[in-house]
């Protein structure tokens, strides 16, 4: 039987304030669900005080001593503090280690979903507290349960929420709360002690209600949760805050330590940017327009269940550590500061021998040696060739890291957008000429109309920076331009790079174009131009394709999502899994990898500019271009064609992010469609909805201030509108973001196929240095690389950064789909979505295995994994995760 039992007195009044609960008090519950929900008398010899009714799946048990009051037992799930290392609970015994004192614990109380017809407000149970010594049952090693029981009277109504109290002096993690075994509260957040956080916290049933369908006795606690989360806007953020607010990033930079590490703020008129949780700092001594850095007094704030839970938290530990053992032997060995590399044997000894895993050599420890070094990336595993060969190059941009890029040239030669009273002549340097031979005997004109041309640009996202990124001695840079062509096979193939100097500079040459290699030197000159594409390339990737366009524009929408939806909001429900651990990363991130001297700045060509390129790209950003089927169509790779399943036409047939995403994207939005249409039957029902509303004007207006009057931004308006923007975000939140990220240690740790800066330009005859790079091309080259020290401190970041914890929540294995207990048809379209994923991961292993498929199919060639849904913890070039994770 569905439902569980509910025990009360029968009486005329408590009767009549049930059933009007149930028809009038939630407009909410569907027509067969009130007739699941209803009042049974049930026939019995015992006494009044001991008869049954059911109601809402809750069992009440009259208390024979008190008439009118009833019992309902509960279960509480709680979480060990693992930071301590203890097995004793965290809650056991005080700091003093005295005794738990009686006026001391855990209280909750449950809250009905009915307000109390006499006073107008919320019916209360008595408070219950959790006496931890007793009655404890121990579930692994993390979480504990305690049984529970609530008082309350026999007209109670259903329980709709539950107020809790922590009196003890550490927080606790309280996972669930379960009455009766099925009316469920998945908690999982951190309460506080009251003495940091006076306010007893709020915690929904897991039914989902639209604001208008609140039953009554909910509503104002409803309001009094978001608000708590929304706090005052003021003071300085400490770890135990659950607060969410917005600021600009003026906290990239530390101008207390000289003016070499200030960083300008970005987020205004001037830089305008993506707005991030606001952590309330002072400001520095030196600059009041840029916040202190965070510090053992102050440290990183994120809210506090935005935080990493135990499991990331070790695995990204771990994965530190290991970076600094990678990083021993090459210290040791190559001591002096940008020390160039001298020979292609020195790169390769960084990693482990690839070995025949036969059982003998499984049987064979590691050397000591080979303890301290990487494991060989597919891209050296699978090809043993020391630079990039012009069809991986081509196969790279479109099953590589960074398959985002690419886009159909249909004006030849390319145009900058760039003004060229600044920053020179906008024409290319491209000439006919240059790529006539190539073109299987077609015109230029012929191949732009037939769309065979295709072009990686990075001339207008690097020229305004080039004057500053070369003027350090460590970093030379080009704004490139690549054009391919699209062969019979299916495959790119590089046929003229154009490297722009800084730009109006009287001492570096003009805009050149390298083609094809005719000979020994222009081989290498070949292979040096494809070296500062894949530098550009690299930067353009880790800092907008990824950090801007899935990083930082989503921060927006989680921070609105958290301060205006309700936990009990249909649409809260269903981001909540897509929003884990992403403002946490994200501040991460600040603090380490996009700051003044962090590792981006250490380790890309960038430096200083790093940020300031981002800012500069997202004046061109358009969250009505991230949809997938929109950025195909707007690169040009796509054709609108209703007749294709999914309504566009690629112009590159085996095109595997695009090929593999549209299966994802499309999954994604048949799950949205369902979910919506369940919620918001019409138009009425999205308009009327403030919570909704007022989220997705605060992710613009707020969150995404400096474009807030772009013309673009989709409407909000009907059913279709909402499925659009819903489906955009849990697709940059998960495949998007798992396709730019979890492939950079196999495809970008091999640093002579992609650097990431380059040290040297490529010399022609009027170079002081080309007798010296005739004479020595090989050594030429290597010189023109990092050194080994940032070689393998890149390597490391990269491992790191493509690394799945143990507790990753993957695309379709949602586990909270008990929330939708009573809703068969959400529960339905989950698990259609979870065997729609199964299906996908099975059709790319299909497509893996195709030989007809030359860019992720063929000798050498790396299967295309990164849209695959699951995977094992570790690096694996596969898996998508929910949400941004790391």
């Amino acid at each position: 039987m569905a439902a569980t039992k509910i025990n009360e007195m029968l009486g005329s009044k408590s009767f009549a304030s049930n059933n009007y609960f149930l028809c009038h008090s939630t407009p909410s519950l569907k027509s067969w669900e009130r007739r699941a929900v209803q009042v049974r008398k049930v026939v019995s010899a015992v006494p009044m005080v001991t008869k049954l009714t059911e109601l809402d799946s809750v069992s009440i048990v009259p208390n024979p001593k008190t008439p009118t009051q009833s019992t309902l037992s509960g279960r509480v799930t709680v979480g060990y503090d693992a930071k301590e290392k203890m097995k004793e609970l965290m809650f056991w015994w005080d700091s003093s280690n005295a005794a738990i004192d009686a006026r001391r614990g855990v209280s909750l109380q449950l809250v009905s979903s009915e307000v109390d017809p006499r006073t107008g407000k919320p019916k209360l149970s008595k408070e219950a507290k959790i006496e931890w010594s007793r009655d404890l049952n121990i579930i692994g090693d993390k979480f504990i349960t305690h049984n529970v029981q609530f008082l309350v009277d026999t007209n109670f109504g259903v329980p709709g929420a539950i107020l809790v109290t922590n009196k003890y002096q550490k927080e606790l993690f309280l996972k669930s709360v379960s009455l009766e075994d099925s009316l469920h509260f998945d908690c999982e957040s951190w309460v506080q002690p009251g003495k940091l956080q006076s306010e007893k916290r709020i915690f929904f049933s897991n039914k989902a209600f639209l604001p208008s369908e609140t039953p009554l006795g909910l509503k104002e606690l409803r309001k009094k949760e978001l608000s708590q989360l929304r706090g005052n806007g003021v003071g300085v953020r400490v770890s135990s805050d659950r607060i969410y607010d917005y600021d600009v990033y003026n906290d990239l930079g530390d101008p207390n330590k000289g003016t070499k590490y200030a960083r300008p703020v970005l987020g205004g008129e001037r830089r305008p940017y993506p707005r991030r949780c606001r952590t309330g700092r002072p400001s520095t001594k030196s600059d009041p327009k840029s916040e202190a850095q965070a510090d053992e007094s102050m440290p990183m704030y994120v809210p506090r269940d935005e935080a990493f839970g135990d499991v990331k938290r070790e695995t990204v530990d771990a994965g530190s550590r290991k970076a600094m053992m990678n990083n021993l032997f090459p210290f040791l060995k190559h001591t002096t500061e940008g020390e160039a590399v001298s020979s292609f044997a020195d790169i390769n000894n960084l990693y482990k021998q690839c070995r025949n895993h036969s059982h003998l050599n499984k049987m064979i420890k590691e050397s000591t040696a080979d303890a301290f070094k990487f494991d060989p990336p597919y891209i050296v595993s699978r090809d043993a060739s020391c630079c990039l060969r012009d069809d991986e190059f081509g196969r790279l941009t479109l099953a590589g890291m960074n398959p985002l890029s690419i886009e159909r040239l249909d004006v030849f030669p390319p145009v900058s957008k760039l003004e060229a009273s600044v920053y020179g002549p906008q024409e290319s340097a491209f000439r006919e000429e240059h790529i006539i031979p190539h073109l299987d005997g077609m015109s230029v004109q012929q191949a732009i109309e037939k769309k065979k041309l295709f072009v990686l640009d990075y001339h207008d996202a690097y020229l305004p920076f080039l004057n500053s990124i070369n003027a350090h001695p460590d970093r030379k840079a080009y704004a490139t331009r690549t054009i391919f062509f699209l062969t019979q096979l299916g495959t790119l193939k590089p046929i003229a790079i154009e490297l722009s100097p800084p730009p109006m500079n009287p001492y570096t040459p003009t805009k050149r174009v390298i083609t094809p290699p005719v000979d020994a030197t222009t081989c290498w000159q070949w292979q040096l131009a494809k070296a500062h594409v894949c530098s550009n390339d690299s930067g353009a990737h880790e800092l907008i394709q990824h950090w801007l366009r899935t990083h930082a524009c989503m921060e927006p929408f989680i921070i609105a999502a958290r301060r205006n939806l309700s936990a009990m909001h249909p649409i809260h429900k269903l981001l909540h899994p897509h929003m884990r651990y992403t403002l946490e990363i994200n501040a991460r991130a600040r603090e380490l990898l996009i700051s003044a001297d962090g590792i981006i700045e250490s380790l890309f060509s960038t430096k200083e500019c790093s940020m300031e390129i981002t800012s500069f790209a997202y004046k061109n950003w358009r969250f009505d271009m991230e949809a997938l089927p929109a950025d195909l169509i707007r690169r040009g790779i796509a054709e609108a064609d209703p007749t294709e399943p999914h309504g566009i036409k690629l112009l590159i047939q085996d095109y595997p992010y695009a090929n593999d995403g549209l299966l994802i994207w499309s999954a994604i939005e048949r799950l949205v469609k369902d979910y919506v249409n369940y919620y918001y039957p019409d138009s009425i029902r999205i308009q009327s909805d403030p919570e909704l509303n007022a989220w997705y004007y605060e992710s613009i207006n707020v969150g995404h201030a400096d474009l807030r009057h772009e013309t673009w931004w989709p409407k909000l308006s009907t059913p279709e509108d909402l499925v659009s923007i819903l489906t955009t975000l849990i697709w940059i939140s998960s495949a998007e973001h798992a396709a730019l990220n979890f492939g950079q240690y196999h495809h970008g740790a091999y640093v002579p196929v992609r650097p990431p800066y380059m040290r040297r330009l490529v010399p022609d005859e009027d170079d002081p240095v080309y007798p010296s790079f005739v004479s020595d091309p090989e050594g030429y080259f290597l010189s023109s690389l990092p050194s080994l020290k940032d070689m393998t401190v890149l390597m490391s970041v990269l491992d790191i950064l493509s690394t799945h914890s143990a507790d990753e929540e993957y695309l379709g294995d949602r586990k909270e789909v008990s929330t939708w207990k009573g809703n068969p048809e959400i529960i339905k379209a989950f698990n259609r979505f979870s065997t729609e994923m199964k299906e996908i991961e099975e059709e790319i292993e299909r497509r893996n295995n195709d030989p007809k498929l030359r860019n992720r199919c063929g000798a050498g060639v790396s299967p295309y994994q990164l849209l695959a849904p699951s995977s094992e913890p570790g690096v694996s070039c596969r898996g998508i995760p929910n949400s941004i994770s790391i």
